[in-house]
């Protein structure tokens, strides 16, 4: 998978399949599977260090996991997260942000929102540094927010947000992901742009999706959003086998005689 590909994908009418990844074994795992791209999101911070929010992400977390990720990947196309603030502070020091994720191993990076964003996507494309937009719930924002709801409900937010995907399209965006928004607004938005988008709580008609790794393997049994579907009851499959693992312990039934060295 390339950066090539998301555009033919779009002309095909094939979908596109992305799931977060932050570590190695799963990189590992994902590299075996039918999955096209792997996002090293921010969200990492929750999922893998316990965070509350996004906003906890650092540039030292994120090109740690993308490296890690990298090296367990196969064919699959890496994007990164850039972290809270990493891109606002100054071209300079998102230009530095961006390089960091790059060399880690990202092929592209990610940031949230158009407002504010826009010269410096347009550098960074032309420095040769593909961006993927995010519009819709932006973690990032969610004390500006109010919290995490569905975005673009009235008339004049559904506006702004399919304003907001036309002005990433031309600050140079290879495709724009579509967060928590009505499944109407989303169809509209996608049949709107040349660049293909990729849906989570966003409905079908987006052109691809995007699920937590944790989330579709169903390992957060406290974290069900209306927008995850769980394909695997991870938690009790997990659970069941590392206790399994502790009966056959306290058995003396492991280690067996194959796994035990005679000699």
């Amino acid at each position: 998978m390339n950066i090539l590909d998301f555009q033919r994908k779009k002309q095909s009418n094939e979908k596109i399949t992305m799931v977060t990844c932050y570590d190695y074994s799963s990189a590992k795992l994902l590299a075996d599977s039918d999955v096209d791209c792997l996002l090293v999101g921010d969200s990492l911070a929750m999922t893998m260090h316990g965070f509350e929010d996004t906003l906890s992400a650092t540039m030292e977390m994120m090109v740690l996991h993308t490296a890690a990720v990298k090296r367990g990947v196969g064919e699959q196309f890496i994007v990164a997260d850039l972290p809270f603030l990493s891109y606002r502070k100054s071209l300079a020091h998102s230009v530095e942000a961006a390089q960091q994720l790059m060399q880690a191993g990202a092929h592209a990076v990610k940031l949230e929102g158009a407002a504010g964003n826009l010269e410096t996507i347009r550098h960074f494309i032309e420095s040769g540094i593909p961006v993927m937009g995010h519009l819709g719930l932006t973690p990032q924002y969610v004390h500006a927010l109010g919290g995490y709801r569905v975005q673009g409900r009235t008339d004049i937010a559904a506006e702004k947000l399919l304003t907001d995907a036309k002005a990433l399209e031309a600050a140079g965006c290879f495709a724009v992901v579509l967060e928590c928004i009505p499944a109407a607004l989303a169809k509209k938005i996608t049949e709107a742009l040349a660049i293909p988008t990729i849906g989570i709580g966003a409905g079908t008609a987006t052109n691809g999706q995007v699920l937590v790794y944790q989330d579709l393997l169903g390992m957060n049994k406290n974290f069900k959003p209306k927008f995850v579907k769980v394909f695997l009851d991870g938690c009790h499959a997990i659970k069941e086998a590392i206790n399994q693992y502790c009966t056959d312990v306290k058995k003396a039934e492991f280690p067996a005689h194959e796994h035990t060295y005679d000699h």
